[in-house]
Parts: C-alpha cells; sequence; structure tokens
C-alpha cells in the first residue's frame, strides 16, 4: 500500500474519534483527498432529530466544496467494526456527483481495506447528464 493511502487512512481514523454520534454511538471518519494531496476530514454529526444528521462522507465532500475544491482524488471511510460498511444511498448519491470515477476504500477495524468507485457503489446513478436529456 502506497504510503499516501495509508496516510489517509489514519485521517479518516482520527476524524471517526471527532464524530457526534450521542444516540447511535456508530461513529465513522472520512477522509478526503484531493489532486494536491491536501486532506479532508469529515465525521457524522447526529442530531437528535435524526434527519438532520449529516454523514461523515457528506460533511468532508460539503467541507471541501466550501473551500472552493471539487478536485476529488481518494476518499477513506473507516468505521469501527468487523464489517465494511458502505456509504448510505444519499452519500453515494452526492459522490457520484462530482465524479463516478472517484476511489473510495472502506476501512474496517483491523485496517482491512475494500476498495471501489462511486459509481460500483451507485450503479446506474442519476447524474447531471440525466438532466439534459428531453
Amino acid at each position: 500500500m502506497e504510503k499516501k493511502d495509508k496516510e489517509l487512512i489514519e485521517n479518516a481514523v482520527l476524524a471517526s474519534t471527532r464524530a457526534y454520534a450521542p444516540y447511535s454511538k456508530f461513529k465513522v471518519g472520512a477522509a478526503l483527498r484531493l489532486s494536491d494531496g491536501q486532506i479532508i476530514l469529515g465525521c457524522n454529526v447526529e442530531n437528535a432529530s435524526y434527519g438532520l444528521t449529516n454523514c461523515a462522507e457528506r460533511t468532508a465532500v460539503f467541507s471541501a466544496v466550501a473551500m472552493g475544491r471539487t478536485d476529488f482524488d481518494k476518499l477513506a471511510i473507516y468505521v469501527d467494526s468487523d464489517d465494511f460498511i458502505s456509504p448510505c444511498g444519499a452519500c453515494r448519491q452526492v459522490l457520484v456527483e462530482f465524479s463516478s470515477k472517484l476511489k473510495v476504500m472502506l476501512i474496517n477495524r483491523q485496517k482491512k481495506v475494500h476498495e471501489t468507485t462511486a459509481a460500483e457503489l451507485l450503479p446506474m446513478g442519476f447524474t447531471k447528464e440525466n438532466l439534459n436529456q428531453h
């Protein structure tokens, strides 16, 4: 594994420690690497009104966009679980919005990695190209 991917995984694990998950206790961390190597962190932020909760993946993406950046290279998602946990549907849709080719690493508590892409996570996803077909 490349050094820069190990760094991305370490940052995803760090981000998970910052999660605000008092209800589910399910802490998720995301680390989004940009084309220049900068890493943007995201964690899940829960709310007593569950619908207002934001996932780690979207927190990282929205933070990058707020910085004026959409040049995503790779996303690492860490969950303290024996299983590989995949992003929810809303997060999958947001990832595909920016790049269906975005590389995604799912990481479990043993630091094992399952690599995929945004398109593989959301086959036949709805994109801006679908809006121009009228």
